[in-house]
């Protein structure tokens, strides 16, 4: 499983490295702006990652944006669910508004900090990212 955690909190940022890495590789962005930027790279070199975990509050380009703009890339691709990249907002935020904003944005699960392994760990089974044993279903 590849993953690509959207994150400006660096001990925020540790932690979900350090919840993924077994399930597979982890890059991390630092900023919205940076996360599309990796994006993009990877779908062109032909290695799209399987989930994001992007937090909304950043600088620049907030994570609804990033989430967005993810979205309308897979749609000028033509790449559609359930070959879509799963996405998992992460964020302090729980306020209604952005909580349907990220699934009218097509989100696939948003989980408030702070984020437990059992929360994480229970979303990618759901997605189907991880198999009953615990082992990646996607490279």
């Amino acid at each position: 499983m590849k993953t690509l955690i959207v994150e400006d909190d660096t001990a925020s940022s540790k932690l979900m490295q350090a919840m993924l890495t077994p399930f597979g590789e982890c890059l991390v962005a630092i900023d919205g702006l940076e996360a599309i930027a990796l994006f993009q790279a990877e779908l062109a070199k032909g290695v799209p990652f399987d989930l994001v975990c992007l937090d909304i509050m950043m600088p620049d380009v907030g994570g609804q944006e990033v989430l967005t703009t993810i979205r309308a890339l897979e749609e000028q691709l033509k790449i559609l669910p359930p070959k879509n990249v799963k996405i998992i907002m992460t964020t302090a935020l729980s306020d209604k508004k952005n909580i349907l904003g990220a699934f009218t944005n097509q989100c696939e699960a948003y989980l408030i900090k702070p984020i437990e392994y059992e929360q994480l760990d229970r979303q990618i089974r759901l997605l189907g990212l991880v198999n009953e044993a615990g082992s990646p279903t996607v490279t």
